[in-house]
């Protein structure tokens, strides 16, 4: 059985913000595999299983979170979503307006109205703009691509949204090396919303900033969702961050997701051992508050070669014996539908009713 089939995420596991439209996207057992080559003959030895049976319901309006550590999958889950890697197998089911079309079986042609509805903010400003080019022909080429075919209306639309983010129009005319990190940002953000998009996926937007420089673009951020109606994918290492931005959070390890819920329940009450070790390591600003932080034993497996049963065992202080011979179903909690989450700890298949920890068994 797969550990997170579609049919085992009913739509309230998605809950998002008191004015959402409905349904966006919704996501059905993705995956995307990468051969590993070896050999003269670059013959295919295994698979570097990135995205392994990823399914999630994203509505509109709502700013969905997703967090783990290097290497979980994250900035894979946002390129596929886009369509800039085609997945290996599963569904991305986009709602158009005339309907719901699986984005995976579009040519780049069908794809088109896709790009005008969905856009990507990237982690780097510096290497997101062409360094040879002036800021208004980083703009002007994506809105000549989707139709603007009056120039006047072009600088209009560019104009417009450099002073939607807080910069002067002059700066249109400039390069990308004489703006600072966080101008370079609201422009790449300006960028991606010229087109009018309903969603964006940020894929780790403020991580390159300074720290003084992040408030001021996540509050940017925030502002625009609420003005446009923007839905967010937020991507991010940076769980104060995620957890300032987001509506629903997702856990990801090793190319699955373990735990997932609502920003509230999940920061109040982590379930999961590994969602539990990385919320111990964020920083709380008072010293009249003290917790213990969970150290992570070695290092997160290898993508190639997943332990056995639940990928996690080999680093989880609560791991008991099922956990290294049977994977865990991704279903919701018994006191709490939309708390949704991959732990024996909690699913209906463990037989022990205590945890094993390590070095007490």
């Amino acid at each position: 059985m797969n550990s997170q089939s579609y049919q085992q995420l009913p739509e309230n596991c998605s809950q998002g913000n008191p004015g959402q439209e409905g349904i966006i996207f919704e996501i059905r057992n993705l995956k995307k595999y990468y051969p590993v080559l070896a050999g003269f003959f670059r013959k295919t030895v295994g698979w570097v299983k990135a995205l392994d049976d990823v399914s999630i319901t994203i509505h509109a309006g709502e700013t969905l979170g997703v967090v783990g550590e290097s290497g979980c999958g994250k900035t894979t889950f946002g390129k596929t979503m886009m369509m800039l890697q085609h997945p290996t197998s599963g569904e991305l089911l986009f709602h158009f307006p005339e309907g719901k079309r699986d984005l995976a079986k579009l040519s780049s042609k069908e794809l088109m109205p896709f790009r005008r509805k969905v856009q990507m903010i990237f982690q780097d400003p510096f290497s997101a703009l062409n360094p040879s080019k002036k800021i208004f022909d980083s703009f002007d080429e994506p809105l000549r691509v989707h139709g603007h075919e009056d120039p006047k209306e072009r600088k209009e639309t560019i104009v417009r949204n450099l002073e939607m983010v807080n910069l002067s129009a002059d700066y249109m005319y400039r390069y990308p090396h004489e703006f600072s990190g966080g101008q370079r940002q609201r422009i790449c953000i300006a960028r991606a919303l010229c087109i009018g998009p309903e969603m964006v996926i940020c894929d780790e937007p403020v991580s390159a900033l300074d720290v003084s420089i992040q408030a001021q673009v996540l509050n940017l951020m925030k502002d625009l969702q609420r003005q446009l109606g923007l839905t967010y994918v937020f991507i991010a290492h940076d769980l104060s961050v995620v957890q300032y931005m987001s509506d629903k959070i997702m856990v990801m390890y090793l190319g699955k997701i373990v735990e997932m819920a609502d920003s509230i329940s999940l920061y109040e009450m982590p379930r999961h051992p590994y969602t539990q070790a990385l919320l111990s390591a964020v920083p709380i600003p008072s010293i009249d508050v003290k917790k213990k932080r969970i150290i992570l034993q070695g290092d997160v497996p290898s993508p190639i070669d997943k332990p056995s049963g639940c990928a996690f065992h080999p680093r989880c202080r609560d791991a008991m014996d099922i956990c290294r011979r049977i994977e865990p179903e991704f279903a919701p909690l018994s006191d709490d539908p939309s708390h949704f989450i991959a732990c024996h700890l909690y699913g209906k298949t463990s037989g022990e009713s205590e945890p094993t920890r390590k070095g007490k068994a």
